[in-house]
């Protein structure tokens, strides 16, 4: 009974010490947008956030301009595209 007892005490001890690690683990900060930044999201969800939620979801996106998508890549938002591996030499 004894085992039992300090097995159990021992599962509970790591669990808490485990909880409290997560709990204790550092955030992400977001990053600070830039003025240009900022004018660029807001221009872009009066624009296309039509369920007023304050995010552009997927089918919002898709229904934007290809300029404004430009636009909002200039400034730095969205996803980054990943570079493009440079072309191997042909002549060799």
């Amino acid at each position: 009974m004894k085992k039992l007892l300090v097995a159990a005490l021992a599962l509970f001890c790591a669990t808490a010490i485990m909880v409290q690690a997560q709990d204790a683990a550092p955030k992400k900060a977001k990053k600070a947008l830039t003025p240009e930044q900022q004018t660029v999201q807001t221009e872009m969800l009066k624009k296309y956030d039509t369920n007023k939620d304050g995010k552009l979801d997927k089918t919002e996106k898709a229904a934007m301009s290809q300029a404004d998508k430009d636009k909002m890549t200039a400034a730095g938002l969205g996803k980054k595209k990943a570079p493009a591996a440079p072309a191997a030499d042909a002549g060799k």
